[in-house]
Formats: C-alpha cells, structure tokens, sequence
C-alpha cells in the first residue's frame, strides 16, 4: 500500500474530526453518526481508522481518569 499523500490525510483528519464532533455532540450515540462513520471509513486507510478508534478510546478513558471519574471493576479476589 503506497503511502496516503498529503490531500488524502488531510481528507481523512477532517473525516475522523467530523465524526469524533457528531459523537461529542450526540452523547456518544453512534447511531446518530452513522453517515459521518462512513465517510470516515471511506476517507481512511483501515490501520488508521482502527488507530483512531483506540486512540480516542484512550483519550476519553484518560479525560475521566484525570477528572476522577475513574471506577475500576470490582472483581472477586482471588483466594
């Protein structure tokens, strides 16, 4: 796969901002998103769009991490 060149990035940031937007805007309802979830997909390498998917996994894990907002899973200890 020849590398993206620099028109094709930036189609495919806008395309990934446009929907990470949709969802804040939205409450996370991915429902709502879906036309913008497409247009992501299309506009971006399949190794990027899973990037960006864990990246901003971990950046909203990270925002409630750091506000407090963190509960860890109570798990049965092991005995």
């Amino acid at each position: 796969m020849a590398a993206p060149s620099m028109k094709e990035r930036q189609v495919c940031w806008g395309a990934r901002d446009n929907y990470w937007q949709c969802l804040e805007e939205n409450a996370e309802d991915a429902s709502r998103c879906q036309q913008l979830r497409k247009s992501f997909e299309s506009s971006c390498p399949q190794q990027w769009i899973k990037y960006f998917d864990k990246r901003r996994d971990y950046l909203k894990f990270k925002e409630k991490f750091e506000a407090g907002q963190f509960q860890p899973s109570k798990s049965p200890a092991n005995s």
